[in-house]
């Protein structure tokens, strides 16, 4: 894509999550307190880790990579030994003629 994506993405990231970050006045923090206990911690770690899983998974599918790569099949290689000589024209027809079946 382009070179901003990435920068404009964690800003975009980062101004959303601002009124999360406010402080409630009550002397309580954010996730911890006010009632929110453990159900508040281990929410704002799933909603991280979802964060995170996006972006890597982003990164994976924008990088280009296939994992199933362009690997020859049996008929390839044998129609290139073909060409090269390596072996001669009955041997290609009954090597083909193995692989059709």
């Amino acid at each position: 894509m382009s070179k901003y994506m990435i920068p404009t993405t964690m800003a975009a990231f980062a101004t959303a999550a601002t009124p999360g970050l406010a402080d409630t006045g009550n002397g309580f923090s954010h996730m911890w307190g006010a009632g929110y206990g453990m159900t508040g911690g281990l929410m704002m770690v799933l909603f991280w880790g979802v964060i995170i899983g996006i972006i890597v998974l982003a990164v994976r599918g924008l990088s280009g990579r296939s994992s199933t790569g362009n690997t020859p099949t049996a008929q390839d290689i044998l129609r290139d030994r073909y060409a090269r000589g390596e072996i001669d024209e009955d041997e290609f027809e009954r090597r083909k003629a193995k692989l059709d079946m």
